[in-house]
């Protein structure tokens, strides 16, 4: 690919970064055959890892991609390999964003573009992240959902009554519960009798984003307590409370507390908008956070980079 568009930065943009559910066979493909820098990026995670993670994204099978252990370090590679290609294919003429954010799994590409973890260590720690959150679902096993059409208030009273979680706030209309088994089914009937008009059990291993995962903090923790942080170069905003990180430490108490808190997407979008962003640019293998992020607010430019057509597209209107 080769820059023809002459681009003039904004300092009004956000990259941010999809998490977990974001996976397909055949994801990042059309990067990889396209894109030296993004080849480089595949390459990395497969030495990182010691393992053909590049052949299971493009080949599958689905079910072993679908595996949190595997899927968590497919996504941040995909998302890597769309930035190094998008940075490849602009050169110096690549907008500067004013800030980053991820959504759960995100926010360790996010760090990984802020400069303060490589990419080949970040990618272990995914997968350590994945492996962690398995155990823990097998240990103390759960389930989440995404509850449709339901107001924040009525679904934390719900949760109050069943005694499971917020794991999720996507957007007004789209909120994740997540908690035991039996409480979670609990919640979805509750939330479809009091006006919900969707309730969707979601396919993953356990209870994420909630107290279940506690054991799984303690090991997460002492792999993150193991890396040196460097200083962001860009802020991060955190999924936890929406603030600014901007220190390595900052990040680091962010992705371990993280792990059991609820995911505040509505309020960190937001909170961007609020600080002058109007321009968000999704990087990595699906636009599930551009299509939130449009619903979140209209009145913002919201566009996804996957494919090579999709970032000379977007260079040629920006």
């Amino acid at each position: 690919m080769n820059a023809t568009a002459n681009i003039e930065t904004p300092a009004n943009i956000a990259y941010v970064f999809p998490g977990q559910g974001s996976q397909a066979v055949g994801m990042g493909q059309e990067i990889y055959a396209s894109s030296p820098a993004a080849r480089e990026i595949f390459q990395a995670a497969d030495d990182s890892l010691n393992t053909p993670l590049s052949r299971l994204m493009f080949e599958g099978p689905a079910e072993e991609l679908q595996d949190t252990l595997n899927s968590q370090p497919a996504i941040m590679t995909v998302s890597i390999a769309c930035w190094k290609a998008w940075e490849e294919f602009l050169g110096k003429q690549l907008p500067k964003p004013s800030a980053l954010a991820g959504h759960s799994l995100g926010e360790y590409t996010s760090m990984v573009v802020a400069g303060v973890v490589d990419f080949p260590e970040a990618v272990q720690l995914v997968r350590e992240r994945g492996r962690l959150m398995h155990e823990a679902g097998v240990h103390r096993p759960g389930s989440m959902a995404a509850i449709i059409g339901l107001q924040e208030l009525a679904l934390t009273q719900i949760c109050s009554e069943t005694g499971v979680e917020l794991a999720n706030i996507n957007s007004d209309d789209q909120i994740v519960i997540s908690g035991d088994k039996i409480a979670v089914a609990r919640a979805m009937d509750l939330a479809s009798a009091r006006g919900a008009k969707r309730t969707i059990p979601l396919p993953v291993s356990g209870a994420f984003h909630s107290s279940l995962m506690a054991q799984a903090r303690e090991g997460l923790s002492e792999a993150v307590a193991a890396l040196h942080f460097d200083e962001p170069s860009t802020p991060i905003i955190a999924n936890s409370d929406c603030s600014a990180l901007t220190s390595g430490e900052d990040v680091r108490r962010e992705l371990v507390q993280g792990l059991c808190q609820c995911v505040r997407w509505k309020q960190s979008v937001r909170s961007m908008v609020e600080s002058g962003i109007n321009e968000f640019v999704e990087l990595g293998p699906s636009n599930i956070l551009s299509g939130l992020i449009r619903r979140i607010d209209r009145g913002v430019h919201a566009v996804s980079l996957s494919s090579p057509a999709s970032i000379e597209k977007l260079a040629a209107n920006t």
